[in-house]
């Protein structure tokens, strides 16, 4: 973000704006960030570039966008984020014939690691053993999520795996709350999980696969682990260094499941191995990289809380995208969980403390 000054302001190059961006800490997706707070914010409007940015000029329309991004509203870049987290999600879909669910999974998270890491260079020499601890158990628990996340996906529609992956932040949420009005988004996030599982329906129609279920509801509790431990690194590390740092250790964990699934699937006889090398490179800019930079960006400009009502909204984009992108056409016992789902959300965001 640029200084807010007279005179003409100068913000950096877009690659720059990204590693800026990158430099703050990381909100994870999907959880009522009013409900904790443990992350530094770095940055707050009016403060200057991190050292070694180095303002440079646009020229043209991108240019003068460039240079003036407070013109770009903060909820429009939530909004982007949210669409680039799913259609990541939606386009590693068809990468699970040729590489696998695990190989799939093994690739983003290694090309994921491999960008953060030559973009924060993190410095391990001065932190201490249980620092170190914490980031590898998120490293684990980033894994485990993103995999059995992946796994939901392959056998459930998009919305209805994100909606209930959505219950590990919302419980985190739930469970820290202190007022007895809670317990009512409680009961209505609950409804909707019982309008999703036994009143959904599958692709084809069909009862909803019962290990895809398993799958989601797996990848729930690992996204509360990930939310615990993701505020003891991130008072650890310094910007996103924790999370470069843990998604290297998720890569490494899933590498004895993933590496060979996805060695075969690049070797396999008629297979195009640059190509699908490339599409799951494009896969990990998708998520976690740009949609980070994009909400860090957003942070900035907004209230936490207003932040974390449109982060609810997910679920509700996750069962758009899948059906323009895999023309998954949910039913309406799937479309009223989700909003119930979502409510309860907004309703805990809104009521919980500060």
């Amino acid at each position: 973000m640029p200084s807010s000054h007279t005179g003409e302001t100068v913000a950096p190059t877009s690659a720059a704006a990204v590693a800026e961006a990158l430099a703050m800490p990381p909100a994870p997706k999907g959880e009522p960030a009013g409900e904790r707070g443990s992350w530094r914010r770095g940055g707050e409007p009016g403060s200057t570039a991190p050292p070694g940015l180095r303002p440079g000029r646009s020229t043209g329309r991108i240019g003068k966008a460039l240079r003036r991004p407070d013109r770009i509203p903060a909820p429009l870049l939530c909004l982007v984020a949210m669409f680039l987290v799913q259609t990541g999600i939606a386009l590693s879909k068809p990468l699970f014939g040729p590489l696998g669910v695990s190989g799939t999974t093994f690739l983003r998270l290694g090309f994921a690691a491999v960008i953060l890491l030559a973009v924060t260079r993190p410095r391990l020499r001065d932190k201490r053993p249980r620092d170190l601890a914490a980031a590898a158990l998120l490293g684990m628990a980033s894994a485990g999520m993103t995999f059995l996340f992946a796994g939901a996906i392959d056998r459930l529609p998009m919305g209805t795996a994100a909606t209930i992956e959505f219950l590990g932040p919302l419980a985190v949420a739930l469970v820290f709350a202190r007022r007895a009005s809670h317990l009512l988004w409680a009961l209505l996030a609950a409804a909707g999980v019982v309008l999703l599982t036994l009143l959904g329906e599958g692709d084809g129609g069909g009862s909803l696969d019962p290990v895809g279920l398993l799958y989601a509801f797996g990848a729930a509790g690992c996204y509360a682990l990930y939310i615990l431990f993701t505020d003891k690194v991130g008072a650890a590390f310094q910007g996103f260094q924790g999370l470069a740092v843990s998604m290297t250790v998720g890569a490494l964990f899933l590498a004895p499941f993933g590496l060979g699934e996805a060695w075969d699937g690049l070797t396999a006889p008629g297979a195009s191995p640059l190509v699908l090398l490339a599409s799951a490179a494009g896969v990990a800019l998708l998520l976690p990289v740009l949609p980070y930079a994009l909400e860090m960006t957003a942070l900035r400009r907004m209230p936490q809380r207003v932040f974390s009502v449109l982060v609810s909204l997910e679920p509700a984009v996750s069962a758009l995208v899948g059906l323009v992108v895999l023309g998954q056409l949910l039913g309406a016992a799937q479309l009223a969980g989700i909003g119930c789902v979502v409510a309860a959300s907004v309703g805990a965001t809104l009521t919980g403390r500060r």
